[in-house]
C-alpha cells in the first residue's frame, strides 16, 4: 500500500520540531474531525484535557477506519499559551503515546475562550484515509 501522506519539509524553512511544514495527500478519502475537547478527562488539568482531546480525535479517525499516521493537518486551540509552554515535557509524552513519531502539518492558536467554559484545549484535525 502506498503511503497516503508524503512529508514536505523544504530545507530553506529549517527543520521543523513537532510538526511538518507540509504534507501531500495521495489518493484517498478525506476525513474532517470536528474540534474535540477533553473536559470529560479523569485528570481535568491542561495536560489531562490535551490527552483526552487528542484521544477523542483518534477515536473519530479510528471509527472511520484510519490510524494516527494518516492525520495530515491538526489545529490545537489553547486558552493559555503559557500553560502550553510550561507543559511541553508532559505534552511530548502524551503526543508520543497517541501519535508516535508522526507529526502532521500543525497550527497552535491561543484563544480567549472555547464554547465549553471549562475547556482549556480543543483539537481539530484532517486525515487522509486509504
Amino acid at each position: 500500500m502506498t503511503a497516503p501522506l508524503v512529508v514536505v519539509n523544504p530545507p530553506a524553512l529549517g527543520a521543523p520540531r513537532g510538526f511538518a511544514h507540509g504534507l501531500i495527500a495521495a489518493a484517498g478519502r478525506t476525513l474532517f474531525v470536528a474540534g474535540q475537547i477533553g473536559t470529560d478527562a479523569e485528570d481535568n488539568d491542561f495536560i489531562g484535557q490535551f490527552d483526552r482531546a487528542l484521544e477523542r480525535v483518534l477515536i473519530v479517525v479510528t471509527a472511520a477506519g484510519g490510524r494516527a499516521e494518516q492525520i495530515a493537518r491538526m489545529t490545537v486551540y489553547v486558552t493559555s499559551m503559557e500553560r502550553y509552554r510550561d507543559g511541553r515535557a508532559a505534552l511530548r509524552d502524551v503526543w508520543l503515546r497517541h501519535m508516535g513519531s508522526h507529526y502532521p502539518a500543525m497550527a497552535l492558536v491561543e484563544v480567549t475562550a472555547l464554547v465549553d467554559p471549562d475547556a482549556t484545549v480543543e483539537i481539530e484535525a484532517t486525515a487522509v484515509l486509504p
